[in-house]
This record gives structure tokens, C-alpha cells and sequence, in this order.
């Protein structure tokens, strides 16, 4: 059940965490140019509306959208959640929150369903025509059904804190917010519970005391304190100094959380302390204007209203000293504590959050990433899969975009050049760097230490993995017109342009493929390695593609591709997953060296077609 609710929670937070910006600059314009502002300026003030009606749920929606359907899904989500907006006369953000995800999903479900069914040639007009009818049909569903069941829960949500305002219990919200928050679901409850309602609370004041009750950043600093001046451990005592940096300037809370692991009562302080800040709050009726992300005492005072910028200091002052009170006792009595097993704690906790915790570090799934995901990426993924199958581990290897790495993947595989967009997209996942997908040190290493794990494994096997290949040659994906032998030399470009020219003669792509290809090429090299390359189009360019193929050319004297020489280049176009088994088929032939050196020495397209039968 706490998974469930972690992952709920960031899921939630994933889709208002990327438009904090947006609610900022709102933020901004309402403290600047409102009549109450520090500039009023009644022009600049009519941004303040629109902003908060349409731009930030649209925002949200899309984000959500995207992240269940990908680019069309944020865009049905956008189309869908107007209709929510129109329907109810109260902010939408949460409405928005659930219209998004709903679009990506329905059309998610419907691309699934007519995958590989769908005419060549007839795959934009589906695409583009889908997304516009689905999404009106879920604009009209959001304006009847969903904006006024929306607006009612967010007017039970806001009367429930309004409740809790006016019996003085605001303040004991913190006796769960304080330990949610070590439990990672900081973020989630910002930016899923009180950013919304706290939004609509400024809409109508100006400002919003549910803005101040997460992101305070004195609660925090007061436990960082305590250790720093108490603790009879020498690495803790050091460590905690740069944490209070981090922490109180850079807005990263959870760089305390270990700290409050490590000796888990010490929870008290924090709790202490937002209690008695936010009861003070209420007393003054403070809050802010916009959402103080990241919780830096930075953030937090440039969102204060004009005139109150002290009073919301002294708040922050306020839950430090009283933080810091509370927990330098229960410091000085705890005796030395090991920081270190409270960082590997957060770690594992942490990734429970995300949904990815791994068990003792075992690996159950390989990811092979590379940009668009349709070529190097696949072909590395299938020779791997072939290499480690008698290993017996029962481990899954699969292919994908750099950016759409799957959440439960354990190890993930991709060129250098993209290890940040790699991070970025499974920052839970190990990651090995490489240089081409069929022959590196590090690919070497990774099977290395998954040989040793199968030499040591007290385990019973798994089911042997098995490369799967459909003989896919004869369906038109590879024909003897798509393979060109004894190919002169020449430079990259002109190979890349040659093989994309040939893939749109034979009517697998639009002619506008061809510069895709070649603008991929520049992002990263597709040199696999073994004297093979793939170039193929960008991610951006799958909608050029009018049907599934590959096609290949010889060039015995080489073409250079960087340091490498490549000698048979390989033109892909693919339309969903269509092209992978041919490709992996393409993997399993050119890994045994007889094989590869067969198709350099071939003299005939009937030769060559005839290995991938």
C-alpha cells in the first residue's frame, strides 16, 4: 500500500513539478502589477486571469497527457481539458490533473489497437484525425461530466481546510506532513495537494497560507543545526555544514532526510516546529503568492505579497530555533550514528518512492537506449539478449528511446553522448556507457559481471532466454532491390544520403526522411561497430515513413564513420515494431564472424537476402 501511494503521489507531482516555472511567473505578476501589488499596473494585471484560467491547467494537462500517451496524448490532454476549464467556473488544476492522463490514456489504447492495421500511406491522416476526434469527444464529456464533478471536489477539498482554519487544526497538519516528507512524498503532497488549493485560494486573496505549509524551509535547518553543533560523530558533524548550504539556499530538503533516518525520533523537532509556524501564520494571516519550489528560504521570500516580506521571515526564524531546540537533546543522547547506512537508507527508500526498488541489486531487466530508439539500439539489445541467454539468469533485454526508459529498468546501455538524457529519463537505473552497440569494453564488463553472478548463483536457473527471430525477409521489409553491392567508396554524408534515397525509391519513406537521417547522424554516430552502421531518421521523423524497411549497401573499401570504417550500411524506416524482428534477425547473422565476413565479400543482392531467410 505504500508503494501504491508513492507512486500515486509522484505520478501526481510528475505532472506539476515541469510547470513550476509557469506558476512562478503568475506568481510574480500577481505580487508585481495587481492593485494591491508592488507596482500595480492595470494593464499587466489582466495576464493574472488568463494565466491561472487556461495557460497553467493546459500546462498541467499536457504534462500529464505526455506521460501516459506520449506527444499526442499531451496534446488530446490539452484539447480535453479546455472543455473541463469551460465547464466550471473554478480554477481547474486538479481537474486538469485528471482530464490529462485520462486523454493519454484513451489514446494510447486506441494507437494499440489499430497498430499494424492501419493502410500505408493513410498512417497521418489516422494519426492526426484521431487525436482531434477523440479530443472533442472528451472536451464535450469535460464540460457536462467532469469540470463540475471536478469543481465540487475542490469546493469540498477548500471548505475542508476553510474547517480547519476556523477550528485552529491547520497546524496540526503538519504531524503528518513532516514524516511524509522523509517517506519522500514531499513533493507529492506540494504539488498534488496544496499547490491546487492553494491556487485557488490566491486567485481570490492574493496569496495562500498552503503554499507555506511544505516548503518551509526552517524545520529542516534547525535538525542540520543540531547535528552540526552536537553530534559526536566527527563524519556527520562535518558532513552537516554543506547540507545546511544546500538545504537552506539551494531549496533540496531531502539532503536532511538522512539525517533524520539516522535517528528517527529526532521527527519530533520538525513536527514541533511546523506546528507552532504554522499556527503563527494563521495568526498573522500570512502566505504567499505563488508556490516556493525548490523550498529555498530564496524561493520563499521572493513569493511573499508585498509588505509581509518580514513576517514570513520571521516564520522561517521561527521553526529553525524551535527545530533546533527540539533536536539537540535527542543529538547529543543518540551517541555516534552511522550517516552512511541512513544515506543507503534514503537511497532504497527513495526508490521505493519512484516504484524501483531492486532487491540485493539484482538485475531483472536490461534496457539498450539510443535517440529514437529504432536501430543501433535494437540490434545492440538482440546480440546482448543472444550472449547472455545461456547464462540462465532469467534477465529481459529490450530496446527503447533514451527518453522513454521504461521505470523498472535495472541497467541502462547507450552511447556516451547521451548518458544524460539517459539519467535524466531512469535516474534509478546503473548505467553503461559505450561506443557502439556490438563491440566495447564496457558491454565486455556488463557480461563479465552478470557471468560471474550465474558462476555464483545459489539460485535454481531460469528458463534459458531465447532470441525469438521471426524470418521476416519475404514480407517486403528487405528486398533484393534494397541491397546494393560493391558500392564505391565515400564519405558518410553521401552514404547516409544514398541509403535514404534508395529507402524512398522503393517507397518506404517521404523524401524528407533523407535529411532526417543525416541530422540523426549528427546527434550521435549510428556506427555499431564490427564494420556496420544504421543510420535511420530522427524520432521526429517517424511520420515520414510510409512503410516498414531496410535496405543495404556494400562498400568493400569501407566508408568512414568517424575512426571506424563501415562496410555495410544498413537504411531503416520503421513504422511501430515492425522492422525489430528483421533487425534482430540482421543481429544474429552479422555476430558470428563467418557470417559477417560472407556478407562483406557478397557479390549479389541474392546472396546477401538469403543469410536473413
Amino acid at each position: 500500500m505504500k508503494n501504491s501511494i508513492q507512486k500515486f503521489g509522484k505520478f501526481l507531482s510528475a505532472m506539476v513539478m515541469p510547470n513550476i516555472g509557469a506558476f512562478i511567473a503568475w506568481g510574480f505578476i500577481t505580487a508585481l502589477f495587481i492593485e494591491a501589488g508592488w507596482i500595480p499596473n492595470e494593464r499587466l494585471a489582466t495576464l493574472v486571469s488568463p494565466m491561472l484560467t487556461y495557460l497553467i491547467p493546459t500546462l498541467i494537462a499536457f504534462q500529464g497527457g505526455r506521460m501516459v500517451g506520449g506527444d499526442r496524448g499531451g496534446v488530446m490532454g490539452a484539447v480535453a481539458t479546455l472543455g473541463v476549464i469551460a465547464g466550471s467556473e473554478q480554477t481547474m488544476l486538479i481537474g486538469a490533473m485528471a482530464m490529462g492522463p485520462f486523454a493519454g490514456f484513451v489514446i494510447k489504447k486506441f494507437d494499440k489497437a489499430v497498430e499494424g492495421k492501419i493502410p500505408a500511406g493513410f498512417e497521418m491522416l489516422v494519426n492526426n484525425f484521431s487525436v482531434g476526434i477523440f479530443g472533442m469527444i472528451l472536451a464535450i464529456i469535460g464540460y457536462y461530466l467532469i469540470g463540475p464533478v471536478m469543481a465540487t471536489i475542490l469546493a469540498v477539498l477548500t471548505a475542508g481546510v476553510e474547517i480547519l482554519v476556523t477550528n485552529k487544526l491547520l497546524p496540526f497538519v503538519a504531524i503528518f506532513v513532516e514524516p511524509a516528507k522523509v517517506l519522500f512524498l514531499n513533493n507529492a503532497i506540494n504539488h498534488g495537494i496544496f499547490t491546487p488549493i492553494g491556487i485557488e485560494q490566491a486567485a481570490e486573496t492574493g496569496k495562500s497560507i498552503m503554499y507555506m505549509l511544505e516548503a518551509n524551509p526552517g524545520p529542516g535547518l534547525g535538525v542540520l543545526l543540531a547535528y552540526w553543533m552536537f553530534s559526536k560523530d566527527k563524519v556527520t558533524k562535518s558532513s552537516a555544514p554543506g547540507a545546511v548550504i544546500i538545504h537552506f539556499f539551494g531549496g533540496i530538503h531531502e539532503i536532511y532526510f538522512p539525517y533524520v533516518l539516522m535517528n528517527p525520533v529526532i521527527i519530533i523537532a520538525p513536527i514541533v516546529a511546523s506546528i507552532v509556524t504554522i499556527f503563527y501564520y494563521s495568526i498573522m494571516g500570512a502566505g504567499l503568492v505563488g508556490p516556493a519550489s525548490p523550498g529555498s528560504i530564496i524561493a520563499f521570500l521572493a513569493v511573499a505579497p508585498k509588505g509581509e516580506t518580514l513576517k514570513v521571515l520571521i516564520g522561517v526564524v521561527l521553526a529553525t530555533v524551535i527545530s533546533f531546540l527540539v533536536a539537540s537533546p535527542i543529538v547529543k543522547l543518540s551517541g555516534n550514528k552511522n550517516l552512511d547506512e541512513a544515506t543507503d537508507k534514503m537511497k532504497n527508500m527513495k526508490a521505493e518512492a519512484k516504484g524501483l526498488a531492486k532487491t540485493n541489486g539484482e538485475i531483472k531487466k536490461i534496457v539498450f537506449a539510443c535517440d529514437a530508439g529504432m536501430g543501433s539500439s535494437a540490434m545492440g539489445a538482440t546480440k546482448f539478449r543472444n550472449r547472455i541467454a545461456s547464462l540462465n539468469l532469467g534477465i529481459t533485454v529490450i530496446n527503447t528511446s533514451v527518453d522513454n526508459v521504461p521505470a523498472d529498468a535495472d541497467v541502462v546501455v547507450c552511447q556516451a553522448v547521451l548518458q544524460d538524457r539517459a539519467k535524466a529519463s531512469a535516474p534509478q537505473a546503473e548505467l553503461v556507457t559505450i561506443g557502439n552497440f556490438l563491440a566495447d569494453p564496457n558491454l565486455d564488463a556488463l557480461f563479465a559481471s552478470l557471468e560471474a553472478k550465474a558462476a555464483g548463483s545459489s539460485e535454481q536457473p531460469a528458463d534459458e532466454v531465447k532470441a525469438e527471430v521471426a524470418a521476416t525477409a519475404n514480407d517486403g521489409i528487405m528486398v533484393t532491390a534494397g541491397i546494393k553491392t560493391g558500392q564505391a567508396s565515400v564519405s558518410k554524408e553521401e552514404a547516409i544520403t544514398a541509403a535514404g534515397k534508395l529507402l524512398h525509391e522503393l517507397g518506404y519513406v517521404n523524401e524528407s526522411y533523407i535529411p532526417a537521417m543525416l541530422e540523426r547522424e549528427k546527434t550521435v554516430s549510428t556506427y555499431m561497430g564490427l564494420g556496420v552502421a544504421i543510420p535511420h531518421g530522427t524520432s521526429e521523423a517517424k511520420d515520414e515513413v510510409k512503410k516498414t524497411g531496410i535496405v543495404l549497401l556494400q562498400y568493400p573499401e569501407g566508408v568512414d564513420f568517424g575512426d571506424e570504417k563501415a562496410y555495410l550500411v544498413f537504411g531503416i524506416a520503421g513504422i511501430g515494431n515492425e522492422h525489430l524482428d528483421l533487425l534482430a534477425k540482421i543481429g544474429t547473422v552479422i555476430e558470428e564472424e563467418e557470417n559477417l565476413d560472407k556478407l562483406k565479400k557478397a557479390t549479389t543482392p541474392e546472396e546477401i537476402l538469403k543469410m536473413f531467410q
